[in-house]
């Protein structure tokens, strides 16, 4: 049986920047009234709070503004998207899968905010930016959103036509590092 995979667009892995495994994802619009329902359909927390992400392991959502979160699964399930929109029947809300759209690496070790410093203006530091913090932000000329998995790791989502050049600063603020 034929098994439709997404090409990843990035290079060999590095001690300190590996891509992560195709995954689903969907952009989700919704009022503050509608929070508490959708998150109780979706069976995971919407963050409420600016800049902060939920998890439940296989799933997260990261708040990207006061009505808009991206939400994450690992794997990469075809039925992901139209299943949540069935669980969301009902609710005001919208729901954008952005699956293709998107790739995602991981930037990881003692050197991770160093490297992702050389072209983000943002204070990484875990004083600044804790564990579970998340942000849309730019990384040179590119819009990305960061989220910080742990005290030196990072999850970088970034749109696959900017995926290379991203990439390329990224190793080579590696090799300086």
């Amino acid at each position: 049986m034929f098994e439709q995979r997404i090409a990843s667009p990035f290079g060999i892995e590095s001690d300190a920047i590996a891509a992560l495994a195709p995954m689903n994802r969907a952009i989700l619009r919704c009022r503050e009234a509608h929070i508490g329902p959708i998150s109780q359909s979706l069976g995971i927390s919407l963050p409420q709070q600016a800049c902060r992400a939920e998890s439940d392991g296989a799933s997260s959502a990261l708040w990207l503004g006061p009505d808009e979160w991206l939400l994450l699964h690992t794997g990469h399930e075809e039925r992901w998207v139209p299943d949540l929109a069935a669980l969301l029947d009902g609710e005001l809300c919208s729901l954008v899968d952005v699956g293709h759209r998107q790739v995602a690496l991981s930037i990881d070790g003692g050197r991770a905010e160093t490297i992702l410093s050389a072209g983000c203006a943002l204070d990484l530091s875990l004083a600044a930016f804790p564990v579970g913090m998340c942000t849309r932000t730019m990384f040179a000329k590119a819009e990305i959103v960061l989220w910080r998995t742990g005290a030196a790791r990072f999850h970088l989502e970034v749109w696959r036509s900017f995926a290379r050049y991203v990439e390329a600063l990224l190793r080579e603020a590696e090799s300086e590092a």
